[in-house]
């Protein structure tokens, strides 16, 4: 590719216009460039009239095409940031979005009305964001997280260590290991699989070719996780206990019918997030 720049500002402006010819984000220049420049934002802002180094320009225009090409920038940087923290992500990770955060809030706000040490587990863990994020801001819980594939658990367990975090880990399927541990827990939370199959196919090459599918993918009418939850949940759950979930948009009352059905007793509320969407369904029980 041509690719006429010498300075920072003139890579950046290059870098936003070849990405929005290619329907890209056109944020992502700015954060490959921070990455290979080994920047902050502020860094980058104050050194916009600086050269680049050669090297680092090409480093910069390879990832640019990549990009371009469907990967994510954050498996090119190998990092994404999440309630306040950097958590390492590759190809076996889901990558941790910001509406997320808002259900580790939700989590945290019922947690320290209702719980002095609680015991929490976060099931398909993936990137382990959720988990090592409620560790650290409810330091009193004793947190555990599940996820089916070993490969995703090694990179949760690398951000545990990373960012200090104690968290148990256990590979098996949904609540499988806590209730083959004879466990019981205060809060169960968890950002299951919730796209349907189908729509898969209609995702950003971004998002249905690089991310793991086993991440993405819910089933017929996307709901096939939650099913299943309501058959272990009764299993694992203290009777005072609380059950977190996200959702896709359009999914949320169905899934807290399932809950006031599984838990009769249950005070079941759909929670929207940021953008207005339905994405969060919590019950607390009694």
């Amino acid at each position: 590719m041509e690719a006429s720049f010498v300075k920072i500002f003139e890579a950046l402006n290059w870098a936003s216009s070849f990405l929005k010819a290619h329907g890209r984000d056109e944020n992502a220049g700015e954060l490959l460039l921070k990455h290979h420049l080994k920047m902050s934002r502020s860094q980058l802002l104050a050194s916009l009239h600086d050269e680049i180094d050669p090297l680092i320009r090409e480093q910069f225009l390879a990832d640019l095409s990549k990009h371009t090409n469907g990967i994510p920038v954050q498996y090119l940087i190998g990092y994404e940031e999440f309630y306040g923290r950097v958590f390492s992500v590759n190809k076996e990770v889901l990558i941790p979005r910001p509406e997320t955060e808002e259900l580790v809030y939700g989590v945290i706000e019922r947690a320290k009305n209702k719980f002095q040490h609680p015991s929490i587990v976060d099931i398909g863990t993936g990137s382990g964001a959720i988990a090592i994020s409620l560790a650290l801001e409810i330091p009193q819980a004793k947190v555990s997280a599940v996820d089916i594939a070993k490969a995703s658990l090694e990179v949760a367990e690398k951000n545990a260590r990373d960012l200090g975090a104690a968290v148990r880990f256990y590979e098996g399927d949904l609540l499988q290991p806590i209730i083959q541990r004879g466990e019981k827990v205060d809060i169960v939370v968890s950002n299951p699989p919730y796209i349907p199959d189908l729509e898969v196919e209609t995702l950003s090459t971004v998002v249905k070719d690089h991310e793991p599918l086993r991440a993405l993918a819910g089933g017929q009418d996307g709901l096939d996780f939650y099913r299943r939850f309501m058959n272990e949940l009764p299993q694992v759950l203290n009777s005072n206990g609380i059950v977190a979930f996200e959702v896709g948009a359009g999914q949320a009352e169905v899934v807290a019918e399932m809950l006031r059905a599984t838990f009769t007793k249950a005070d079941v509320r759909v929670v929207y997030d940021i953008n207005q969407k339905d994405r969060m369904v919590f019950a607390e029980l009694h």
